[in-house]
């Protein structure tokens, strides 16, 4: 029974993905994915969504579609075995796709996604930026999370540690940050100068990738009421 939903899962993931021509040790090996977890992430899942996202930069870049999504899929085999046989899960991943015959560029596509070996083929670079990106996103793994809930607190802070701030929310996964001030005591050039000073700060105290827009709110409101 166990080895018939193993079996399933390996066969569903080649299903969803196109691919026809795989060995069934293969398949075998790749069904047992579904059992693994890496940072709370399933390896199986993670392996799918990796094989969509090099598809799809395979096709945007002009490189061999079917060798970028073979080897992102494939790019985890080892761990089917590693808890078993002793190596790195690259190392015999190597093995396992060489011994089944899989073709020489799948395996660089796959063998470089740690960096272990070095990229001998555009394939090899595609698999890894999709590894980065699937395992990267924001609720993918554990810890993701917990950097991802921590980055935005850290941003907040900073802004909130500014005097004249009302509030603060970090937005857009952390890559804004919309900060409310007290109209009657920040004027228009001092909302410009804080901007630019909390910019400042986020860059000498926080690690990001790419550029955080620090947005800064002077907002009026005239109210009153008709009797």
């Amino acid at each position: 029974e166990v080895t018939k939903k193993i079996m399933e899962a390996g066969e569903a993931a080649l299903y969803e993905m196109g691919i026809l021509d795989l060995p069934k040790e293969v398949i075998m090996l790749l069904g047992r994915l579904a059992f693994r977890t890496s940072y709370g992430q399933n390896v199986l899942v993670h392996s799918i969504e990796m094989a969509h996202i090099a598809g799809m930069m395979a096709k945007e870049l002009g490189a061999n579609v079917e060798v970028a999504k073979k080897g992102a899929l494939l790019h985890d085999i080892g761990k089917a075995v590693d808890h078993e046989i002793e190596g790195t899960h690259i190392e015999l991943g190597r093995k396992i796709l060489k011994k089944y015959g899989i073709d020489e560029m799948i395996i660089r596509a796959m063998e470089s996604h740690h960096e272990d070996y070095p990229f001998a083929t555009p394939e090899s670079f595609i698999v890894t930026a999709a590894d980065a990106i699937s395992a990267g996103r924001p609720g993918a793994r554990r810890d993701t999370v917990e950097n991802y809930v921590k980055r935005l607190t850290n941003l907040e802070n900073i802004a909130n540690s500014f005097s004249g701030v009302e509030r603060s929310y970090a937005i857009s996964a952390g890559r804004e940050i919309r900060i409310f001030v007290h109209p009657e005591k920040i004027d228009d050039l001092r909302a410009f100068q804080l901007a630019k000073e909390m910019a400042r700060k986020i860059e000498s105290e926080l690690k990001y990738p790419g550029e955080i827009k620090v947005n800064v709110i002077r907002e009026t409101r005239a109210v009153e009421y008709a009797k």
